[in-house]
């Protein structure tokens, strides 16, 4: 589990007084306690909603850090930066886009998908076959790409 990772991490962060990876692992451990501790939230997350909580923290820092880069506030986009690195060391590995490629094009031929219309079908099998590794938009693009052709 993430959470329990997180709480030896602190600590070292702590220790070593490195300001940069503790600020990005709080940011970890707020979102996971909020999780938590949400209304209805009856018993402890598994890993996978783990991932997608870090998955959308990171979201959320490169959307701020574009932001920020786009208005020319570069000491603002490097703090996100450096959260983003953080924070994407407890997320899967990240596939390629030629592999992400390839496994929604057996997909595709797997669904017999031959038009756009066919796109939320593929979505629905991809988005579960790559979870946490791969983003969705990302997704998205290659399998409307691919349904286009």
């Amino acid at each position: 589990m993430i959470s329990t990772n997180i709480d030896q991490e602190i600590k070292q962060a702590m220790l070593a007084k490195d300001q940069v990876k503790l600020r990005g692992l709080r940011a970890i451990k707020s979102a996971l306690l909020l999780a938590k501790t949400e209304k209805g939230q009856t018993e402890q997350i598994n890993e996978e909603a783990e991932i997608k909580i870090l998955q959308k923290l990171v979201k959320q820092r490169k959307e701020s850090a574009d932001i920020y880069q786009s208005q020319g506030r570069d000491d603002l986009y490097q703090v996100e930066q450096e959260e983003i690195e953080v924070i994407s060391q407890f997320l899967p590995k990240q596939l390629e886009r030629s592999e992400i490629e390839a496994i929604i094009a057996k997909i595709i031929a797997e669904t017999g998908a031959s038009s756009i219309k066919e796109m939320g079908k593929v979505m629905g099998i991809a988005n579960k076959e790559l979870a946490g590794k791969a983003e969705g938009k990302l997704i998205g693009e290659i399998v409307k790409s691919q349904l286009s052709q």
